[in-house]
């Protein structure tokens, strides 16, 4: 599962591009700062995104205002991990976040979301 909070706005021109064989999952073929692209569709904001879903206009806007609560609809998927992309610098939610996915045997990384969008690439192509 990873959510991309690509809330903090720069002025950047970067842009990722990955190709996998999966063609059936969701998979990032880029990134541009505010958007992601899954597939050859651009999806602008905050968003959760599974092999199988796409949640759009996830309202959490900032990492560290995340709440359990906001992770419902990814824990009712049963993940083994939680990836958090956290725009160009790293940004971590409180402590007490980690602690409670733990004790559910949910994992939570948190890094910037490059670096997330080709976690969650690889962690697809391993179907993970």
């Amino acid at each position: 599962v990873l959510i991309i909070d690509v809330g903090i706005t720069q002025k950047l021109e970067l842009t990722l591009k990955l190709t996998l064989d999966s063609t059936a999952a969701n998979v990032i073929s880029a990134w541009e700062n505010g958007t992601v692209r899954v597939g050859d569709t651009w999806y602008p904001g905050h968003l959760i995104l599974t092999p199988e879903t796409i949640i759009k206009n996830w309202q959490v806007t900032r990492p560290e205002n995340l709440q359990l609560s906001h992770l419902e609809p990814v824990i009712s998927l049963d993940p083994e991990i939680i990836i958090v992309g956290t725009g160009m610098q790293l940004i971590f939610p409180n402590t007490r976040l980690t602690k409670l996915l733990a004790e559910k045997k949910i994992g939570l990384e948190i890094m910037d979301t490059p670096a997330a969008c080709r976690t969650y690439n690889v962690l697809v192509h391993e179907g993970r």
